[in-house]
């Protein structure tokens, strides 16, 4: 046995078909517009495999088709932008071109899973972030000289022309520059320039909540239209509708400020969305439980923001946690920062290392306190949970207390693609076991293919000329055993 899995979640044994069959995972669940054949679910991850121009390739597809093999209840695709901007191989649909590709998709998952797996997609927009400049090429070119620099510098420094202040920057060292420069500007120096949308001298910035609804109705429109089941709109992570929420959201226009201006667009996002498609649309949503870093919002602004989305009218509420921008760690030069390498990044995807109580369910309590306040407030809003999801019985146990009503895996998905199928069938002992060391997580880091390091691994299967590759030589899809 390989000494990893002696850290993972204990598995003593797998159920039966019988136990399976009877479990609370595999029953259906059927609540307002959501209907699943089972509770367990694939949530959105980001395999990079699209074309620069946001096109569905053969890789989507297979990758798709792969994980519908698996017949989870419900599989979301993953962050799907909604602006027609350059955004490296991640899928769009910002535009009726990208219809024909989505339907493929669609068509192909039909067929993989005879039917049996919902398919919803992650609608999602982001704000522009730069790669950390090299220090020459930013105190030349890149820095503000403006009035805010010269308070800084110094009397001696005001009225001097910007070729002289630049030219005396160039001679101090890093303690010199971190004195002088200005929040912002040492964090552009230091991190690459990062928009946020508190940035309101930005027009593009202030008129956000002008916008987005309207993006993400036509988005939407779109996917429904290639056959998607519904849409969750991304509210959660470093991403424009996660910061509305966030209580760093200090915007003075009416959308920022208290919990219920920072929710006031994701709500009227909803709302453009629900018009657009209609009544009978899954329409729902993925935000946060924690934002972790200091002074982030806390499970007490996520139980305030599920009950507003239940009010609406949302159909699913997706709980995730972390990974944020605020304390990613820093990048190298010529790279931009990963909102995944931080303290909330690790708790986002947490491995066996991370310390007490270890990565194996560490969402479900906080998962479990936002579900009891939307169901004290009337609603009956379905609530997914996740994180470090690996057994049938964790799943059982979280359903059976009432912490959840559908249990999402994602990178136990990944590395078995068959693995709902194999408990399902009384098969677990087949399950190809994560290791949950992330290095799927560092090749999304890297922005390269996503793959599972225990697909190459395993006997057999090097010579196997089938199966599409990277260009290094990793299997682009899991193999079936």
């Amino acid at each position: 046995m390989d000494r990893r899995l002696l850290s993972l979640l204990p598995v003593d044994r797998w159920p039966s078909a019988q136990e399976a069959a009877a479990g609370r995972w595999f029953s259906p669940l059927a609540e307002g517009n959501l209907s699943l054949a089972r509770r367990t679910w694939v949530p959105a991850m980001v395999p990079w495999r699209a074309t620069e121009e946001g096109l569905v390739t053969t890789d989507v597809l297979d990758w798709y088709g792969r994980f519908a093999q698996g017949k989870p209840g419900a599989i979301v695709v993953e962050a799907t932008g909604v602006r027609d901007v350059k955004s490296g191989p991640l899928l769009r649909a910002s535009d009726d071109r990208f219809i024909p590709g989505l339907k493929q998709l669609v068509q192909r998952v039909r067929e993989q899973s005879g039917g049996e797996s919902r398919l919803f997609i992650q609608l999602i927009d982001f704000l522009s972030i730069k790669r950390r400049p090299r220090r020459e090429k930013f105190l030349e070119r890149h820095l503000p000289v403006n009035a805010a620099l010269s308070e800084r510098l110094g009397a001696a420094w005001h009225g001097r022309d910007e070729a002289a202040i630049r030219a005396h920057l160039m001679t101090l060292d890093e303690e010199g520059l971190a004195a002088v420069l200005p929040a912002r500007e040492l964090e552009a120096y230091r991190f690459g320039l990062r928009e946020r949308v508190t940035d309101t001298h930005l027009p593009h910035i202030a008129e956000l909540p002008q916008v987005l609804p309207g993006l993400f109705a036509e988005a939407a429109r779109r996917c429904i239209e290639a056959g998607f089941d519904g849409v969750e709109l991304h509210c959660a992570h470093a991403y424009t509708l996660a910061s509305f929420l966030s209580p760093t959201n200090d915007r003075t226009d009416g959308y920022g400020g208290s919990l219920e201006a920072r929710v006031r667009l994701p709500l009227e996002v909803y709302h453009a969305v629900r018009r657009e498609l209609g009544p009978t649309a899954v329409v729902g949503c993925r935000f946060l439980t924690d934002e972790i870093f200091a002074g982030g919002g806390r499970v007490s602004d996520a139980c305030f923001n599920a009950v507003q989305f239940a009010r609406a009218g949302m159909n699913f509420l997706s709980l995730s946690r972390g990974g944020k921008f605020e304390d990613a760690k820093q990048p190298k030069v010529g790279h931009a920062a990963y909102p995944y390498t931080g303290p909330s990044g690790h708790e986002c995807m947490p491995t066996p290392r991370i310390g007490p109580p270890g990565p194996f369910g560490r969402n479900v309590s906080d998962v479990a306190q936002v579900r009891a306040a939307v169901r004290q407030a009337g609603f009956t809003t379905p609530i997914v949970t996740c994180g470090g999801i690996a057994s049938f019985w964790q799943a059982e146990e979280i359903l059976s207390r009432g912490e959840a009503d559908i249990v999402a895996s994602a990178r136990q998905s990944l590395a078995d693609p068959d693995w709902f199928e194999k408990m399902r069938l009384g098969q677990g002992a087949h399950v190809r076991r994560c290791f949950f060391t992330n290095y799927c997580e560092g090749l999304d880091q890297s922005h390269q293919p996503v793959t599972c390091q225990r697909w190459d691994r395993l006997k057999g299967l090097a010579d196997d000329t089938s199966v599409r590759r990277t260009k290094d030589g990793r299997r682009l899809t899991a193999p079936k055993m």
